[in-house]
């Protein structure tokens, strides 16, 4: 009818591009998929792909996409994907409507298509098991690979992962990457404690407000902890257009906040001291003009520390 066509044609213009993949890659399948063959086809055809639509961590059952997932619930939000719970895991269905495949760029259709033709009769297991001895970095947090692979092909496994001893400090902000990216960053440095220094640990950027944050750190083995004392208002930082307003603003952050906050200063001393690897973060890609930097300054002028610093 008419009123479905508006309705398709609104959905189309508002629908990201990477959301028409989602769509498109159920098609090419057949309209039904389990959620982890389609995180899996997803992956395998990014790959492929000269700049990625979705990023992927190691996760539970291997390559996994928060954004892809996230996705998949806004979509089911307006009628256009079921997500159905079965006994072995959820099926995702596709629901009647215009073809969303001939949307795609010509270059990500021939790819599409690549990746049915090759990955089409490979079963759900087959996939996993595709994807772990391919890409091994992302089994390193499987729950099932002892059950999939070789001992040998286990070894591999386990040498895509890094073991760092050493006492050290990290920064990292979130600005201009995807959450996936800020994980990967985050298991490539083995840290095993996230410091969040914000004051109000909410994000208008999908996976950075503080469940979501710290669901996707502790699913792959990351303390997530939440230190709002050190934070600025962010009402101070609306009037910020320079280095110069950027620098006044931390030398006062310094001679206040961290003066008279100076037991969440030993606190994360603690932290490092126990845990070993941690890194500090909020928004700003630039240390510069984040206040992380100033608690960083404190921590390394404190007395006999026994931990580097590292960006």
């Amino acid at each position: 009818s008419l009123i479905m066509l508006q309705h398709f044609l609104y959905f189309c213009k508002m629908l990201y591009y990477r959301r028409k993949i989602l769509l498109a890659l159920l098609e090419t399948f057949g309209g039904n998929l389990t959620a982890k063959s389609l995180q899996k086809y997803l992956f395998l055809f990014t790959q492929t792909q000269e700049n990625p639509a979705f990023d992927f961590i190691p996760y539970k059952y291997g390559c996994f996409s928060f954004q892809a997932n996230q996705d998949i619930l806004t979509m089911q939000k307006y009628g256009y994907i079921e997500i159905i719970e079965k006994e072995n895991g959820r099926l995702i269905s596709l629901q009647k409507g215009k073809p969303i495949f001939p949307l795609l760029i010509d270059s990500d259709q021939i790819k599409l298509k690549e990746t049915k033709k090759r990955f089409e009769h490979f079963s759900q297991t087959e996939l996993i098991i595709f994807t772990y001895k391919k890409y091994p970095y992302y089994a390193i947090n499987s729950t099932i690979a002892q059950d999939l692979l070789t001992e040998t092909e286990l070894e591999i496994v386990k040498q895509q992962k890094v073991n760092k001893s050493e006492q050290q400090l990290f920064s990292i902000g979130y600005e201009g990457i995807s959450l996936e990216s800020y994980i990967n960053k985050l298991i490539k440095n083995d840290i095993h404690v996230l410091c969040d220094v914000r004051k109000n640990a909410f994000s208008q950027k999908y996976g950075f407000s503080k469940n979501q944050l710290q669901k996707a750190c502790e699913g792959v083995g990351i303390q997530y902890v939440h230190i709002p004392e050190l934070g600025i208002e962010s009402d101070k930082r609306q009037t910020l257009n320079s280095q110069k307003d950027y620098d006044i603003l931390f030398e006062q952050y310094e001679q206040t906040t961290l003066k008279e906050k100076k037991e969440y200063i030993f606190k994360i001393q603690h932290i490092i001291e126990v845990e070993k690897r941690v890194a500090l973060t909020c928004f700003e890609k630039d240390p510069a003009q984040c206040h992380r930097t100033r608690i960083i300054k404190v921590l390394m002028n404190l007395p006999e520390i026994k931990y580097s610093y590292k960006t």
